[in-house]
């Protein structure tokens, strides 16, 4: 399935797109997009006939002055400034259309891949692996919000009097930990996985926003800066993607590999009345993202090694974790695929996401501009973007909280963090 959502390969496949678009559980006006498309054909026709005559004509004006017919040429040229007149009417009302098509364009999201299951929601996905087995406790296991306060590393009362609801204040042990997560995180990535590392700008603009997909549609949920066009990052993955933007990448370049760690801010639109205890949702959290740039031929294969990234922190900690194939009506806007990895939660007794792998095919790159050369010298490509948490850092905190928590309150540290803990082994009140 081709994912080129331009206006030409919408105009001339909307059969194809709206099926596949309504797989999604979206409907759009696909009528109003297919009159305004032919209303832009028939005045992209008309101004060019005008131009031709245009030209045509202004030729004849020098000849007519050769033969002296001064009358006829000014009439002639009075003739040419109605007809630009006229040329410039139908530009301008072409590019209102072309508005008004870009317009509908930007709200269609990514067509979803073939080998995504259909389905209406989260109930339809598909459960791929699980990897792990949930421990058994001999006691009743507490929830994170729990543990955390009575340990004295989580507070979440104090946040809520420094910044609101959905806040929180690591200290302590608990800071550690989620410092040694970062640290643990970065280093698996670039020492074994072969991610380079950047340190981006946790502010970006309205742009790089666009070309990742979060504008215009999900504007509420994003945190903007008074006056300015720029935004609190809502996920690495905007700057990280937005790297090579507007740029043409040779072939040898590519894969390009990106991990790095920012804050992330999100408003959480909608969302009231979800998780509204603890850190599971929150409006400031810290997240280790994966980015990859590929070409079109190896993304899929690339997003399955994305995957098993992202598994391997897991794996290493020892936490309990499945991997589901999300359906085509809970995908994300810019992914053609995606893969979600949820951990096992004691308190819950359910598997959470702690991680979203997503392949978006050319979906990004066409709204960032981001090309290749298959071959030198040859006429550029698109290229592919993938992104992937690897990952949540907060999740993976309160995770490692409840699977390990012990019957005195005290909570044992995985042995793959030790040595960033200082050798610490368990967290116990101080």
């Amino acid at each position: 399935m081709r994912a080129m959502l331009d206006l030409n390969f919408v105009s001339e496949n909307l059969e194809l797109v709206a099926r596949r678009i309504r797989d999604r559980g979206a409907e759009l006006d696909f009528e109003a997009l297919a009159r305004l498309n032919e209303e832009r054909k028939r005045l992209q026709t008309e101004i060019s006939t005008l131009r031709h005559d245009h030209q045509l004509a202004s030729k004849g004006i020098a000849g007519l002055m050769k033969e002296g017919k001064k009358n006829e040429a000014e009439e002639l040229r009075a003739k040419l400034r109605q007809d630009s007149d006229a040329i410039q009417e139908r530009e301008d009302e072409a590019r209102k259309v072309e508005e008004e098509c870009q317009s509908l364009i930007v709200t269609i999201p990514n067509l979803p891949h073939e080998s995504v299951p259909v389905g209406r929601d989260e109930t339809e996905n598909v459960e791929v692996r699980r990897v792990g087995e949930p421990r058994s406790f001999s006691f009743e296991p507490r929830p994170h919000w729990d543990i955390g306060t009575e340990l004295g590393i989580l507070d979440l009362d104090r946040a809520a009097k420094i910044s609101g609801a959905r806040f929180a204040v690591l200290a302590g042990a608990g800071a550690l930990l989620s410092r040694a997560l970062i640290h643990f995180m970065l280093d698996l990535h670039t020492r074994e996985h072969g991610y380079r590392e950047v340190l981006p700008p946790f502010l970006v603009g309205g742009d790089a926003l666009f070309g990742t997909g979060q504008l215009p549609k999900f504007e509420s949920d994003l945190f903007k800066v008074e006056g300015r066009d720029l935004y609190l990052v809502p996920t690495a993955e905007v700057p990280l993607t937005n790297l090579h933007g507007d740029e043409i990448l040779e072939r040898p370049e590519l894969p390009k590999h990106y991990t790095a760690y920012t804050p992330c801010f999100r408003s959480e639109a909608g969302s009231h009345g979800k998780d509204v205890r603890g850190l599971i949702r929150q409006h400031q959290f810290d997240k280790v993202e994966l980015v990859k740039i590929t070409d079109q031929e190896s993304s899929f294969e690339e997003l399955e090694s994305l995957t098993r990234n992202a598994e391997e922190i897991l794996k290493r900690l020892g936490l309990p974790y499945r991997v589901v194939l999300l359906c085509t009506g809970d995908m994300g806007f810019a992914s053609a695929k995606t893969y979600d990895i949820e951990v096992w939660l004691p308190s819950q007794n359910t598997y959470r996401e702690i991680s979203s792998c997503s392949n978006c095919t050319d979906f990004q790159a066409r709204r960032a501009k981001i090309r290749y050369r298959p071959a030198p010298g040859g006429k550029p490509r698109l290229c592919h973007t993938l992104n992937g948490s690897a990952l949540a850092v907060g999740r993976t905190w309160l995770a490692i909280l409840e699977n390990y928590q012990n019957e005195d309150g005290s909570v044992t540290m995985p042995e793959a963090l030790r040595p960033y803990l200082g050798g610490m082994d368990k967290i116990v009140r101080s």
